[in-house]
């Protein structure tokens, strides 16, 4: 999971790198160059903090006895990837008839704990065992680097965030002094996120339940108290069991794609007015929260309507792609269908060097597409609805190579 904190640094790269070319293994090419940390002078300040939030002497002189740098995480923490994988092939790597199949088979093997979990947090025990699923492939991929080193790397080492990755650092020392998993077990990824379904030292802090009742919030071996710590953590961030995440819509012909726009929530029966349906003619039914349109692909992909418990899973991980494989995941695992619109699969994805091309004409044009780093977010979707409008496009807000093409050609 990204932390709130954490996603402040890497909320608009979360939505490249969930979408890198790279498999998540957290491991750097040989082509990449480590560069060497010294930790020592960060350990020896950090001591009297870790000490004065409840660290014992005992715990952090142990924990750090033999702690060294691991450099490959610096490269992994800087990385940007320069191409992406669309968002379709994104959704087949991490809905593969092979996940949904596993997940269908811990549905049934942990279907008790499942269905308590779901009574006791009010939350969608299918989207609790897609976020497994997605983090971790259901507990068999939670990561080997030592968390303690990553992180004491990051905040040595990352000059960007190290007060973020010092307070991690700590979160993670107050984890050992409680007891409830030893070091060499708190494992994880490069950047701290551990146990079935990846939360960092803080978040497990706030969050994380012993539900198997053995005095410990394990969740690096116990599948109840990882699970329920998920379930405990969407709780907090609003999901309501009454609604489900979204669903797939189709749009009549001649439809106001501005509406697109993500301050346009509104209703179902709003959208039903408009002609929205879902496949095969079944109506939009009615929802507590208010939903808002979802176009991952634009106006040439399919169209989804997404509740509030959407923005639930976005606080797990910022990029919409992410949010959507779990959802769908979700529903697959509950015996629905695959998507039932195409995708438009001979588009290909903008490369970083295009999406910052695509920033800055639209910035001559007096558009505000915020920084021009290649981050698609919501002033450059802005940037690109006004654009759109101006030349009669459909206002999709979606940032197409056919998009950096038409501006090109305009720019002569």
């Amino acid at each position: 999971m990204v932390s709130r904190v954490l996603s402040s640094f890497i909320a608009g790269l979360a939505v490249v790198m969930a979408l890198t070319t790279a498999s998540n293994t957290g491991e750097t090419s040989e082509s990449q160059i480590a560069t060497p940390v010294d930790l020592a002078p960060f350990l020896k300040g950090v001591r009297r903090e870790a000490l004065r939030s409840g660290v014992s002497a005992t715990t952090f002189d142990r924990a750090v006895s033999d702690l060294e740098a691991d450099p490959e995480v610096l490269v992994l923490a800087s990385a940007q990837p320069e191409f992406v994988k669309s968002v379709w092939d994104y959704l087949n790597n991490l809905v593969s008839e092979a996940r949904v199949a596993a997940g269908r088979e811990r549905l049934k093997q942990y279907g008790e704990l499942l269905a308590a979990i779901e009574l006791t947090f009010q939350v969608d025990r299918h989207v609790v065992l897609a976020i497994w699923g997605v983090e971790s492939n259901y507990g068999s991929a939670q990561g080997k680097r030592s968390v303690l080193r990553s992180l004491a790397t990051l905040a040595a080492g990352d000059q960007r965030r190290p007060d973020f990755w010092k307070r991690e650092f700590i979160a993670a020392l107050r984890i050992l002094e409680r007891g409830d998993v030893p070091r060499e077990r708190m494992t994880g990824s490069w950047a701290g996120a551990m146990g079935h379904t990846q939360f960092m030292p803080t978040t497990y802090h706030a969050h994380a339940v012993d539900f198997d009742g053995d005095g410990r919030r394990n969740i690096w071996d116990s599948v109840a108290d990882g699970l329920a710590s998920t379930a405990a953590y969407l709780k907090h961030h609003g999901w309501d069991l009454d609604d489900p995440w979204g669903f797939e819509v189709v749009l009549p012909e001649g439809f106001n794609y501005g509406l697109s726009a993500p301050e346009h929530e509104k209703p179902a029966s709003f959208w039903r007015e408009l002609g929205v349906k879902r496949p095969k003619g079944i109506t939009v039914r009615n929802t507590k929260s208010p939903l808002r349109l979802l176009l991952p692909a634009g106006a040439a992909g399919p169209t989804f309507l997404v509740t509030r418990n959407f923005n639930a899973i976005l606080r797990y991980n910022p990029a919409e792609a992410y949010a959507l494989a779990v959802g769908h995941l979700a529903d697959r695992i509950a015996g629905a269908e695959p998507i039932q619109s195409a995708w438009p699969e001979t588009d290909r994805p903008l490369t970083l060097a295009e999406r910052k091309e695509l920033q800055q004409r639209l910035r001559d044009r007096g558009l505000d597409t915020g920084p021009v780093d290649g981050i698609i977010g919501r002033q450059s979707r802005a940037a690109i609805r006004s654009y759109q409008r101006t030349r009669g496009l459909p206002e999709d807000g979606y940032p197409s190579y056919q998009l950096l093409e038409l501006l090109r050609q305009a720019d002569g």
